[in-house]
């Protein structure tokens, strides 16, 4: 038996304070901005994690990588292949880790010229991060 074949994705921009969340599918190779996680020290609440894959029932997930600008491994790309580790062991699902280089600066952008004023903290760009990321994987993977 073969793996079953990707339908919806959740998508994870994982920080150390909150961590977006994004839906994709697979059939339209969209994906969306879906809600902000808060964390503590990179933890999430287990419980919101756990409701959400109840809810959209997703084939898989998919963590963002914040690697370096040279590619290399950064302190926060290894606590986030930790997080990616304790999705699958928790929820038994395939977890992918996508190259998110410049997605929140990209979400920043995109805010700004959609002329959404306020700072970070009244308007988190960690969902639409999280978007920018998993349509990054998407456009990757259904390319073949």
């Amino acid at each position: 038996m073969g793996e079953r074949p990707l339908r919806l994705l959740l998508g994870f921009d994982y920080g150390s304070k909150q961590i977006g969340v994004a839906v994709g599918q697979v059939v339209t190779g969209q994906a969306r901005e879906l809600c902000v996680l808060k964390a503590q020290n990179g933890v999430p609440d287990w419980q919101r994690v756990e409701a959400l894959i109840r809810e959209w029932q997703p084939d898989a997930l998919v963590v963002g990588l914040p690697l370096n600008m040279d590619g290399t491994p950064s302190e926060m790309s290894a606590r986030a292949e930790k997080f990616a580790r304790r999705l699958h062991g928790r929820f038994n699902l395939p977890v992918h880790t996508h190259d998110e280089r410049l997605t929140t600066f990209e979400a920043k952008g995109q805010r700004l010229a959609q002329g959404q004023r306020g700072g970070y903290r009244e308007r988190p760009v960690d969902a639409l991060a999280a978007a920018l990321l998993l349509q990054g994987w998407l456009e990757r993977h259904l390319q073949s």
